[in-house]
Formats: structure tokens, C-alpha cells, sequence
């Protein structure tokens, strides 16, 4: 038995709230404050930086052409709008007239908001890793007016202390450096560009057989998996989805259990830490504890959108109500905060808000999301408060074990310390009746919260991160069959071919706010809505989709594919102002585009019979494989494209009409198994002249049998004997070649 879902329509306008950025424009403004030229940018990242003392530019020939003028080092600093140490930098030094005023002397300063400029924040992460061992946000870079970095650093403090330099002494000493003895810097910016240039090259290829690395990767998995609380890893904890994702492929491939086991447990831990919103719905960006408690609380819609993927196929491959019930509270949360009217999903909410609306500026980490117990006793009364707070670990004195910033003394963030069998047997209480209070506390609880200031919402609107969300609704319509869920999906995707995508030139621009389409789209961008409108297609069967994926697959092809050595450059040939063209190499908490794009070269060339487009998965497999055989955990979710392309992937055909009763039967049975290696196609009246059977002949001969919708089951088309027997259909399925 499962908890009910908040309502997505549980909600309150939040139009005029403290976090919207232009009510804090206009606070600023109407405070007497003045903006300095970011005023004019479209990102929320940029425009919380408008009001610093900073001569803040943004990327662009203006601030290069200054800095080649004046010839002055440039200072460029890379973060985000929800990036919690992004702000306390902000506060302790950029907000800091003092510092400003030596910034504004010294050097030319630059403000990139990586979520717009993947591109450029790829390439000085990669140059900071080299320079450091480690990166992060804020990021902190110092470079020459050609753009070559020299020195760099993530956050650092107005002044040196407890060993860590400081920001006015680092600056101080690059500026006495750069006027008393230039060649050392400019030489060591040679030489990082050099390294650069060369790590973005194509390596040898193994010749290792690729199931090595399947099998490598797991092992390594396996030997990170902390068998108590769940996940891959020490605290910090990043939900890596796609690692979620390779370890259930590995398992229906090769039948190992404890790879799904590993899994199914890890996001059922996840779904009981404090990383899950539980009042909310949707999830938090990380953990900083090996329980999943407390979390960096700020929401991006990249990790929303994959986490509802991995908790639907868990829900998949066990039934278990409680992955479909979590997978369902995210989707709600989506729908009902980070959704524009126009169809659009917003990018993120802030890890931190104020405690109370008379002071807004004077923001606290979680203080949106913790309790004290005193609180939850208010909203509910002291009988729910004492089975709510038994149930989800709330304590008088608060909860947090480790509080390093002293922001959660006597608060609590609620996670499940014991299961609904468990809370009903202490207090005597039958299931069924636990479980409807807990829902009625949780929704009480969650007005109640929405009255408090909330956190900063970043209202742009990205093609790549969009992508991902459309995927998630697309394949929840395919196993529920709500009409909501493929509504929202189908309108985001009509937004961004609308608002982002040139009909003309097949091109994509990557972002979308306030009215303003802009930034030139990167490899993520394409491959992210090209495997959506896949996902749009095999969910809905409007053809419209499927051509869209391949027209733009094609596109994709032409801008980022490399004919020489295989696989896909991160940005366009002639992208301006970037010195090096990258192919980015780890599946972190977003995949690659090589590895979304690859899996949709597989997919497309199933659908459309194309093997030109498996010859070019083929040949980004070559590329990335030596990359494989040194670090295979690196790239798990182009493992999982590597699954798809070991076994013969199943084209599911299902002879009917789209909107017929008997072809719903056929698909919720088969969208209610987990059968990851498949293309699902639709052959109805319309299929006899338009785009699929154009491009697939096979699908022209296919007929339902007596009038009723009929499936095919093909491996490299040959197809077994058609049927509309549901168990035949299943048995049919569930042969999968080894």
C-alpha cells in the first residue's frame, strides 16, 4: 500500500514570492540600489550579481576586447543561481565595496552561469581538475586576455585562514605577478592550454571485447556499494542516475541480481532520506551524509527528471507501489512549481530562503524544508504530532547530527526512520489508518510550509534539461496511461520547437526566459529533445514526433560528428571565444551528450532501418573505448548503450489503431514490464504513406488479425508469429537472447 500523492493543484500563487527574481530586482531597485551592466543578461545567476559593486561583465568580445586593450588579466567566475556556496562568495567578497574596488582596478571580471555556458564552464572545470585535482561551484579561474587560464580555485574567502589563501591576497599576488614577472604566468597558461588541447584529442582504441567493461564496471559498482544505507560511494552522495541505469541493464542482460538489488536498494534509501522531499515531492541535489538525510536542498529539474525515470523502471521490475508513489510525488512537483504556463520546465529552486518574509536578503541554508518540533505539533496537534514525528525521526532537540554552519540547531529534516508497518504497530494503529493520517499530516504540513518565504526560483528554461522531463512524462503516460503526464509532455516539447528551434536551419537555441530565445545550442541540447521525441513518439504515436527526432538527429549529426575519428564534439565547429572543442568524457549527475546521442543512433537506426546510424555508434564506441578499458564507471550511462548494442534489441510493432482499446490492452501490458533493449512502433490505417513506412518497409504489411490490434515481436525485423493473445504476447517478450 502506497502513501496518496500532494494534489499537483495543492499549491499557492507564487507570482509576487521573494524568490522570483524580478520581485527581487524590483526590491533592489526600489531600495535605491544601482545595477551594473548584468542588469541587461536574461540569466537568474547573472541578475542576482546586477546590484554588486563588481564591474561585472558577461561573456562576450566586450569584456575581451577590454582586457586586450588595457591588457589586464581577467578574473571569470562560473556558478549557478542555486549554488549555496555561490551565494555566501557573493555575500563575503563580491558584495564587499572594498574588494570590488580592488577587482575593478586589477582586473577585467567576467560572470558565466554554467546552466546557460556549458561549453565554457566545461572547458576551465577541466583546466581547474588539472590545476588542482578537484572542482566545483563557484569556480574561480584567473586567465590571460587570450582566454588561457593560469590559476584557479572554487570558493574562497575574502582573507587567508586556517591555511586556505584568500581572495584579496590571491589577487594581490597575481596582480604583482602579472606587472613584475608576466612570462612565469603566461608560460604556465601555455602550458595548461597545451594539456588541454591535447586531453581533448582522440585517444587509441582499445581492443577490448565490450562486454570487458560492462563487466569491469560492475565490479568496481559492487565494490563502492555501501550495503547499509545505499549508493555508490562515501558522503558526499550524488543520486548518479546513470549508474542506476546501467546496473538494471547489466542485470536483465546477464541475470545478476545484485546489481538490481543494489539498486532497488539504494533509491528505496534515497526515497527515505531527507534528499526526498517528502512533503513536496521531488528531490534535493545531493546528500552531505551517508544516510541520505541532510541534504544540500537545492532542486534542479536535470536530477527531477532522471530520478523519475529510475524510480519507474523500479517500479517496473518489482510492482513495489512505493518507487511508483515517489516516481508520482516528483511529477507533481514538477507539474505544480516548475512548470510555465506556456508549457516550459523551469531549471531549479535555491537550497536557501529567508526565515521570515521582514528580512529577505538574510537567507539560511533549508530553512524553507526543516521543522522543529514545536512547529509540527502547531500545524497538526499533539496525537498526528506524535505519529508523524515517530515516523519520520522528528526530535524535540532536532534531528541533524552534523551541523557544521549552525543552521539547523533544534530543526529537523524528516526522513522515514520508521516504515508504515512499523508506525502502526506502536501505536496500535491498523495500516490502512496510519497511512491516511500520515498523508493528511503530510498535506497540512505542506500548506503550511508554503506560506514561509520560498527559495529562489531559476524561471529559465533549458532545451537539455527539458529533454529529460519530457523523457520521464512520456514513459509515466506510457505505464499509467494519464492523460495529464503526456499533455505536459507534449506542450513542452511544443514550446521549445516553437520558441527555440529554427525551422529553416534545424537549428536549437539552448535557453528560453522572459520572452528571449538565446545562446547557441551544444551536443547536450540536441541528443537530450532528439531522445525525447523518441520517447514523445513511442508514448503518444504521433508520427510528428519521429520525424522531428530524426530531422533533428540528422542535424545533430552535421554539427557535432566527427567523420575523421568517430563520435561528437561538445559544441559546433567555429563556436567563438572557446579555445579548445571538447568531447566531455563522464556521465556525472548529467550524462554526456556522446552518451545520450549514441543511444539515440542505436535507437533510430532500429525504428528507421538506417545502419548508417549504427555505423556511427559503432564508430563513438571506438572513440570512447580506451576511455572505457582505463575508467569504465566513468561512462555508465554509455554502458548502457553498449547493452542495447550486445543483444539483438527487440521492434515491438503493434498493428492497430492508436487510440483502440485493445491496442491500450497490448501496450499497458507491455509498458508494464521492464524491457529496456526495445524500439516500439505502431502500424495502424495512417502508417500505408508517411514517415515511418517510407523508411520501413516491413511496416506496411502488417494488418491486425480479425480486426483486433495485433503485436509483432521482431529481432533485426525477422518477427515471430503475430498475436492479440496478451500471454502469448508476454511469453513472446520475455525471450530475451542472451
Amino acid at each position: 500500500m502506497s502513501v496518496k500523492n500532494i494534489p499537483v493543484n495543492l499549491s499557492v500563487d507564487k507570482e509576487d514570492y521573494e524568490g522570483n527574481i524580478k520581485t527581487f530586482i524590483k526590491r533592489m531597485l526600489d531600495e535605491g540600489h544601482t545595477p551594473n551592466r548584468l542588469i541587461n543578461e536574461k540569466s537568474p545567476y547573472l541578475l542576482q550579481h546586477a546590484f554588486n559593486p563588481v564591474d561585472w561583465y558577461p561573456w562576450g568580445d566586450e569584456a575581451f576586447e577590454k582586457a586586450r586593450k588595457e591588457n589586464k588579466p581577467i578574473f571569470l567566475s562560473i556558478g549557478y543561481s542555486t549554488c549555496y556556496w555561490c551565494h555566501v562568495m557573493e555575500r563575503e567578497v563580491f558584495e564587499v565595496d572594498d574588494i570590488a574596488a580592488i577587482m575593478n582596478d586589477m582586473f577585467i571580471s567576467i560572470k558565466v552561469d554554467r546552466e546557460e555556458r556549458p561549453d565554457v564552464d566545461r572547458i576551465y572545470m577541466q583546466a581547474l581538475q588539472m590545476m588542482t585535482g578537484s572542482g566545483g561551484w563557484p569556480m574561480s579561474i584567473f586567465m590571460t586576455p587570450d582566454l588561457k587560464p593560469f590559476w584557479g580555485g572554487t570558493y574562497l574567502p575574502p582573507e587567508s585562514q586556517y591555511g586556505r589563501p584568500g581572495f584579496i591576497d590571491i589577487m594581490t599576488r597575481i596582480n604583482d605577478l602579472w606587472n613584475e614577472d608576466r612570462g612565469q604566468l603566461t608560460r604556465s597558461a601555455d602550458k595548461l592550454f597545451e594539456i588541454l588541447s591535447k586531453r581533448a584529442s582522440t585517444d587509441k582504441s582499445s581492443t577490448q571485447p565490450y562486454h570487458i567493461f560492462l563487466d569491469a564496471a560492475f565490479d568496481i559498482f559492487k565494490n563502492s556499494y555501501d550495503a547499509q544505507y545505499g549508493g555508490f560511494g562515501q558522503a558526499p552522495k550524488f543520486p548518479r542516475t546513470s549508474t542506476f541505469s546501467f546496473m538494471f541493464r547489466y542485470a536483465e542482460r546477464t541475470g545478476n541480481e545484485s546489481a538490481k538489488d543494489m539498486t532497488l536498494h539504494t533509491l528505496r534509501k534515497i526515497s527515505e532520506g531527507g534528499i526526498h522531499d517528502h512533503l513536496g515531492g521531488g528531490f534535493h541535489r545531493y546528500s552531505t551524509d551517508e544516510r541520505w538525510h541532510v541534504p544540500h536542498f537545492e532542486k534542479m529539474l536535470y536530477d527531477q527528471g532522471q530520478l523519475i525515470i529510475s524510480y519507474l523502471e523500479a517500479y517496473q521490475l518489482t510492482g513495489d507501489d512505493v518507487y511508483s508513489s515517489v516516481a508520482k510525488e516528483a511529477i507533481n512537483y514538477v507539474l505544480r512549481s516548475m512548470t510555465d504556463t506556456n508549457g516550459g520546465f523551469y531549471s531549479a529552486e535555491d537550497a536557501e530562503s529567508a526565515p521570515d518574509a521582514a528580512h529577505p536578503e538574510e537567507k539560511v541554508e533549508g530553512a524553507f524544508y526543516a521543522w522543529t518540533s514545536v512547529d509540527i505539533n502547531e500545524v497538526l496537534g499533539e496525537e498526528d504530532a506524535e505519529l508523524f514525528s515517530y515516523h519520520y525521526n522528528v526530535k524535540v532537540d532536532g534531528n541533524v547530527l552534523q551541523d557544521p554552519h549552525g543552521d539547523f540547531e533544534n530543526k529537523n529534516v524528516l526522513f522515514v526512520s520508521h516504515n508504515f508497518i512499523e508506525t502502526a504497530d506502536n501505536f496500535g494503529l491498523s495500516l490502512k489508518s496510519t497511512i491516511n493520517r500520515l498523508t493528511e499530516s503530510r498535506q497540512k504540513l505542506f500548506l503550511a510550509r508554503e506560506e514561509r518565504v520560498n527559495p529562489h526560483l531559476d524561471d529559465k528554461i533549458l532545451v537539455s534539461w527539458n529533454g529529460y522531463m519530457i523523457s520521464a512524462l512520456a514513459k509515466a503516460y506510457q505505464i499509467y496511461g494519464e492523460e495529464t503526464y503526456l499533455t505536459a509532455a507534449e506542450n513542452a516539447a511544443n514550446f521549445i520547437i516553437d520558441n527555440m528551434y529554427d525551422q529553416k536551419t534545424k537549428n536549437l537555441l539552448r535557453r528560453y526566459r522572459d520572452g528571449e530565445a538565446g545562446i547557441e545550442g551544444n551536443l547536450s541540447d540536441y541528443a537530450l529533445l532528439t531522445a525525447a521525441l523518441i520517447d514523445l513518439y513511442e508514448a503518444s504515436f504521433n508520427i510528428k514526433w519521429l520525424e522531428l527526432a530524426s530531422e533533428l538527429n540528422d542535424r545533430t549529426i552535421d554539427l557535432f560528428y566527427d567523420s575523421k575519428d568517430g563520435a561528437f564534439f561538445d559544441t559546433p565547429e567555429g563556436s567563438q571565444n572557446l579555445i579548445v572543442r571538447m568531447r566531455d568524457d563522464y556521465d556525472g549527475a548529467e550524462p554526456t551528450g556522446n552518451s545520450i546521442a549514441v543511444m539515440n543512433l542505436l535507437r533510430l537506426s532500429q525504428m528507421l532501418d538506417k545502419k548508417e546510424l549504427r555505423e556511427k555508434a559503432d564508430k563513438t564506441f571506438e572513440y570512447f573505448s580506451s576511455t572505457l578499458e582505463r575508467a569504465p564507471h566513468a561512462l555508465p550511462q554509455m554502458l548502457s548503450a553498449i547493452e542495447f548494442s550486445l543483444v539483438k534489441p527487440k521492434q515491438i510493432i503493434i498493428a492497430g489503431e492508436a487510440e483502440g482499446d485493445d491496442t491500450k490492452k497490448l501496450l499497458g501490458r507491455l509498458h508494464s514490464m521492464f524491457i529496456p533493449n526495445k524500439v516500439v512502433l505502431l502500424a495502424d490505417s495512417r502508417n500505408s504513406d508517411n514517415f515511418l513506412s517510407d523508411n520501413l518497409e516491413i511496416i506496411k504489411s502488417m494488418r491486425p488479425i480479425g480486426g483486433i490490434a495485433t503485436a509483432y515481436v521482431c529481432e533485426n525485423y525477422a518477427c515471430k508469429l503475430p498475436t492479440n493473445d496478451i500471454e502469448i504476447f508476454v511469453s513472446l517478450l520475455m525471450d530475451n537472447p542472451k
